[in-house]
This record gives C-alpha cells, structure tokens and sequence, in this order.
C-alpha cells in the first residue's frame, strides 16, 4: 500500500455517524425537510463541484463552476421553500427517491468533529421515469452537538452526464 491508512474509528463513533448519515438519507426520501435541515449547522457549506473537461474536479466554489453549491445552510433553506411552495418548476412533482449509503469510513478526529467519507446511490422516480446518480461524499460532522449536524458537506457526482437538473434530494 502506498499510503497510511486512517487510524481506525471506535465501533461507537463509527456506528453513530452511520447512523446519522441514514437518517439524514431517510429524512431526504421522506421528504422530512425541517427534521433535514436541522441536519445540518447553520454555517455549513454545502457542495458539488462540477468535473472539468480534464476530468478534474473544480477546486473553488467561488471562482469556478459548481453543480450546486450554498454558502450556508440558508441556501439549503431556500431550496427547501421553492420545493415546498412549487416555485421550482424543475422539481414539480417532486421525484420519489431511495438513497442508499456504504464504505462509511471515519477518515480523521478531532475535538468535537470527524471528517467522513462515504458512497452513495440514489435511484430517483419522476413522471414514469427512474434515473440514478452515485458518488461519493466527504464531510465534516459536529460530534459536539447533541444528535451530530453537518458543518461542511462536499458532493461529488460520479456520474455527471445526466439528463435533467440536479437536485439535493438527489444526492
């Protein structure tokens, strides 16, 4: 192996942060979208860089092209409001989903946090027709606050040749 390996998460935090990361999936496919945001700290950073025609990924969400991406949990707030109130006509009707996560590894630790990586798959059903999307995340989680919130959350497609808008229900 050419690389060290992550020290190895206690079985308690790595099936806590499995745990959460379920739940946040659950409340995306339920459409739960108060109990989702709460998911999340009021200053996280929410983002999907998008792929370069190098097949590299974008480095700064500021200055390059981003497939989503919120400053803030207000964005995701936003969001949420033009789904609940149909102002986004690209999501009405809204899609069923099923979003399924795996390889959740505890990358590294630090008082009151933990960096995460994981993979995802999440079929997606609208108007007759099921589109999937997978990739991976990595992200920050404030262990410190009780039921854990996510401080910053990075998206990345693995699949970005699709067909229509993507959306935070869709990851």
């Amino acid at each position: 192996m050419t690389h060290a390996d992550p020290a190895p998460a206690d079985a308690a935090l790595h099936h806590a942060v499995s745990a959460f990361l379920f739940r946040e999936a659950r409340l995306l496919d339920d459409r739960e979208w108060d109990p989702w945001l709460e998911c999340y700290a009021p200053d996280a950073r929410y983002w999907m860089p998008a792929w370069t025609d190098d097949d590299r990924l974008t480095q700064d969400p500021l200055s390059e092209m981003s497939l989503i991406f919120y400053a803030s949990r207000q964005g995701l707030e936003d969001r949420v409001y033009r789904l609940r109130t149909q102002l986004s006509s690209a999501s009405s009707p809204q899609p069923r989903t099923c979003h399924m996560i795996a390889n959740v590894e505890v990358i590294s630790q630090r008082s009151g946090e933990v960096d995460v990586r994981y993979n995802w798959h999440t079929l997606s059903h609208r108007m007759q027709v099921t589109d999937q999307f997978f990739g991976t995340t990595h992200c920050t989680i404030d262990t410190a606050h009780p039921g854990f919130r996510i401080a910053a959350k990075t998206v990345i497609l693995k699949d970005d040749y699709i067909s229509q808008v993507i959306d935070i229900y869709h990851v």
